[in-house]
């Protein structure tokens, strides 16, 4: 029933063209996100490493602020573009207050003018292109020293080119051994990472083209099961030999004699013989055998193709008392179909899911009826939430005074329309096209409840007081919870 997918028609590359894009890309972003972890921590490593010849061995260096401009270098203008903030100005004066200057001057106050060539210390946050290392030359104190800032290394007279006397090269870059291998473990971690990420997003990008090429041919498949249907309910309509050998095998559970009657809630036919859903296993004839705890199965004897009258019934007289009520639900997996009592429903079936199909399965058990048993009247209803109506198929007629459209007694009080698990023969069906209004449900207490009218109720909607509830899904297929059976319906 499920199809394969249809290759691409004009149109379709270019949605599984945009998923592989949109998976291709976030590989992509992902790699160089790794890329970059690894390029910064081999810049955090460098830069740790790498030698400051500007920091002296016999002394500590600080972040200081050489004035250029006098008048327009201001302690506020300076805390504002190495501090972020104007207000920060007294912290510089902090440290500067009463420090020699180059030119033998100092700070007493904050509104000291600042002179060229001053250099002033800044706080250990402080950051900006005017920002300077210099070396601590002396103590610090009212009259002690301020900063040096650091000269540029000269290499010795007659040096060759390239040596710096024994000075560190500002361009040399230490590394040490331990500060090598975390930078070639992260690069392994890094390649490791990537190689891992990128075989989840191939495998993640693999799914989504498919999922893109389900999606693409869901139509077409959609157009099958329908025709796939369609037929089917043409091949029911055509065709009524499964009912007759489906009678045939309830004669076998009718009981005689001391045996009683074993209740047959369902029945599947096929060219192999019949499996029968019961509801216990007393009374099960001894040429079945048993699948499980509900189904028993025989195989098909000489006659089975139902050619001899002695195994076989006709539409008319479906079984010897008139109580059962066959009706073909759809075809299982293996074509099979499968047929279930609507004397057995207990009352009220309840038909949930996809409404569609829900439909369609309510209109074929009327079609079975029409075909099978056309002296059943029908009364159709329509629910509060259930779309368009039922139309009464051919064959079937409306019911009258005569049918006993109403119980003997008043049932109204049952409360329920779940009945107690014993055939009782079908007089009426009433159908209800959605889910069902107060009015409509105290309804089908009367005529299909406890002590009612003895009528069956099929639902097309939820109704969560029926014990028979199936499960119509959107392609086609209903599900039978009491029987533990899915089938396609006919549409």
């Amino acid at each position: 029933m499920m199809g394969s997918a249809d290759r691409n028609g004009p149109g379709r590359p270019r949605g599984v063209r945009r998923a592989l894009f949109t998976h291709g890309a976030a590989a992509f972003t992902h790699g160089m996100s790794a890329l970059l972890i690894v390029l910064a921590l081999v810049t955090a490593l460098s830069s740790a490493v790498t030698t400051d010849r500007a920091a002296a061995a016999d002394g500590d260096t600080v972040k200081v602020f050489v004035v250029r401009t006098a008048g327009a270098d201001t302690l506020e203008s300076i805390a504002a573009r190495t501090l972020g903030s104007s207000s920060r100005a007294g912290e510089i004066f902090d440290l500067n207050r009463g420090l020699s200057q180059p030119d033998g001057g100092a700070l007493t106050t904050q509104g000291d003018a600042l002179r060229v060539g001053w250099i002033l210390r800044l706080p250990e946050d402080a950051t900006g292109p005017d920002v300077q290392v210099a070396q601590e030359t002396g103590a610090t104190g009212e009259t002690g020293a301020g900063p040096e800032t650091v000269p540029p290394a000269t290499p010795p007279q007659g040096a060759a080119p390239g040596d710096t006397g024994g000075q560190p090269d500002p361009a040399t870059v230490v590394v040490p051994l331990p500060a090598l291998l975390a930078v070639v473990g992260a690069v392994l971690l890094a390649l490791v990472t990537a190689a891992i990420l990128a075989r989840k997003r191939v495998r993640s990008t693999w799914r989504a083209f498919l999922r893109q090429l389900r999606r693409l041919g869901e139509p077409a498949r959609r157009r099958r099961r329908l025709r796939h249907r369609v037929a089917l309910s043409a091949r029911f309509s055509g065709d009524a030999d499964p009912v007759r050998r489906a009678y045939a095998v309830l004669r076998e559970f009718a009981g005689s004699g001391s045996r009683p009657e074993t209740a047959v809630h369902a029945v599947r036919v096929d060219a192999a013989g019949a499996t029968v859903w019961v509801e216990a296993s007393a009374g099960v004839p001894a040429s079945w055998q048993r699948l499980d705890a509900a189904r028993w199965r025989r195989q098909a004897a000489a006659d089975w193709l139902g050619r001899g009258t002695d195994a076989t019934t006709t539409a008319g007289t479906p079984s010897p008392d008139g109580s059962a009520c066959l009706v073909r639900v759809g075809i299982d997996q293996e074509g099979a179909p499968l047929l279930v009592d609507l004397s057995r429903l207990d009352g009220v079936l309840s038909v949930t899911g996809d409404a569609g199909v829900g439909r369609a399965v309510v209109s074929g058990l009327l079609a079975e009826l029409a075909r099978s048993r056309p002296e059943i009247p029908v009364t159709l209803r329509q629910g509060a939430e259930g779309g368009a109506g039922f139309a009464l198929p051919a064959g079937l007629r409306e019911p009258t005074e005569a049918d006993g459209h109403r119980s003997s007694r008043d049932v109204r009080g049952a409360g329920t329309v779940r009945a107690g698990a014993v055939r009782r023969p079908v007089r009426g069906v009433v159908v209800v096209a959605g889910t069902p209004t107060r009015h409509e449900i105290a309804e089908l207490v009367e005529l299909c409840g406890p002590g009612g009218a003895g009528w069956t109720g099929l639902v097309c909607g939820d109704l969560p007081d029926a014990r028979w509830r199936w499960h119509a899904e959107a392609e086609g297929t209903v599900e039978l919870p009491l029987l533990g059976v899915k089938v396609t319906a006919p549409a």
